[in-house]
């Protein structure tokens, strides 16, 4: 039983749990309710979530408490097992399986199929944006199952197909790009090992492309997944080498948002100092544009992006009278399509409002976050739930606060 298939069903399990308001105790108590057993715990349900085994025998009462149809949670069971080969209503299997053996990126020796030109890259170029504009208004855990398809189709493309060497640089530029927004929509569905996957064979097509930004656009985009999962020193370190690697003479949006980078991991660091000092190089850096293109995937860094940045770094760094203009402003003029983004921006706007000792406003805020929240299949906004709640356990004599926490308090003893 694969591994990787263990946790996308301890991740869709957890998801469809989350969905019923339930924490883990609370879904091991109505197991034990339903059945009349007193065999399964908050320690068991955990297990099954994080991968460690398939509850085979309590499919079909999970299913009567998570008010699901048995037939689906079968489904999801037998993937995991490796009966099938699809994933019901969630991920595809995980980049180490659709990729060939050996080398992803090696063409095949003696290859002769079909001969593919620039009209064939530009075709993929396409089908690439689409992805990263549905990022824009879908989570991860929608995008993640077909993104790793398009991934799968693009490596296989460039190995069993004939092309002249510029067409295969060009294909591997395409195959670079798609890695990189494949491992940020992993990264957002939780699927952090996956994403790492996707970020360094993206890294390696973009090397043999000869496409110094892009591999500077993968390094820290891992560089970013470091910092916020634990491995905060490895996360700076990419971060300062995607900044090397791009070199002074990187278009001004990418400079710009691997400055912004730079700045969140000095963030994640504990060091004030050059966090602030790259937040000021990065809007330097936007400044200094000459109207020189930019790389298609740095369409959306503009200067509100980068006040987002500043006021997550001054929100992590408490000083929320700089963060609490910043994110109102831009919160008042952002998409409200983009709904992750805008769960994730209130979330820090909750937490400088709590540091700026204005819990009801924090509270209203946080309710905010957790209504767009349940409606997103995002690993990063439930998250980000959390993080306020925690926050504003320190207000619990507020009555706002008080009810906020007596009715999401469950998704901190998840």
């Amino acid at each position: 039983m694969s591994n990787d298939r263990r946790m996308w069903f301890g991740t869709y399990l957890a998801r469809l749990r989350r969905a019923t308001g339930r924490s883990q105790r609370q879904l091991a108590e109505r197991l034990c309710a339903l059945s009349g057993l007193d065999s399964v715990t908050r320690h068991e349900i955990s297990r099954w979530e994080r991968g460690a085994r398939v509850p085979d025998a309590w499919l079909a009462t999970l299913a009567q408490a998570l008010g699901v149809p048995t037939g689906g949670l079968e489904a999801a069971a037998a993937y995991a097992r490796g009966e099938t080969d699809t994933a019901p209503g969630g991920p595809s299997p995980s980049l180490a399986e659709l990729l060939p053996p050996g080398d992803p990126l090696a063409p095949l020796r003696g290859r002769s199929g079909r001969r593919v030109g620039a009209e064939t890259v530009g075709h993929l170029a396409a089908r690439v944006h689409g992805l990263r504009l549905a990022d824009d208004v879908l989570a991860g855990g929608d995008l993640i199952g077909p993104a790793f398809r398009e991934l799968g189709a693009a490596i296989r493309l460039y190995r069993e197909t004939s092309h002249t060497e510029d067409v295969g640089s060009a294909l591997l530029a395409q195959i670079g790009e798609l890695a990189q927004i494949a491992g940020w929509i992993a990264s957002d569905a939780g699927r952090h090992e996956q994403a790492e996957r996707a970020y360094t064979t993206g890294i390696s097509a973009a090397r043999q492309a000869g496409d110094g930004p892009l591999v500077a656009h993968l390094a820290g985009s891992l560089g970013y997944q470091l910092s916020n999962t634990g491995r905060e020193r490895e996360g700076l370190g990419l971060a300062l080498a995607a900044v090397e690697e791009a070199g002074a003479g990187a278009p001004a949006k990418a400079r710009a948002l691997f400055l912004d980078r730079v700045a969140w991991a000095h963030t994640r660091a504990g060091e004030a100092p050059p966090a602030v000092r790259a937040l000021g190089a990065a809007h330097d850096a936007l400044s200094a544009d000459d109207g020189a293109e930019a790389p298609q995937w740095a369409y959306w860094v503009s200067r509100a992006e980068l006040e987002v940045m500043d006021a997550r770094v001054f929100t992590e760094l408490a000083r929320p009278l700089h963060a609490v203009p910043l994110l109102t402003d831009v919160l008042a003029r952002y998409d409200a399509t983009h709904a992750r983004e805008v769960a994730l921006y209130r979330s820090w706007l909750a937490v400088a409002l709590a540091d700026a000792n204005e819990p009801e406003q924090a509270a209203a805020e946080a309710r905010l976050v957790l209504t767009a929240s349940a409606d997103v299949a995002s690993e990063r906004t439930t998250e980000r739930s959390r993080v306020v709640l925690r926050r504003l356990r320190g207000f619990e004599d507020v009555p706002e606060v008080r009810d906020l926490l007596n009715e999401h308090g469950r998704l901190l003893a998840g």
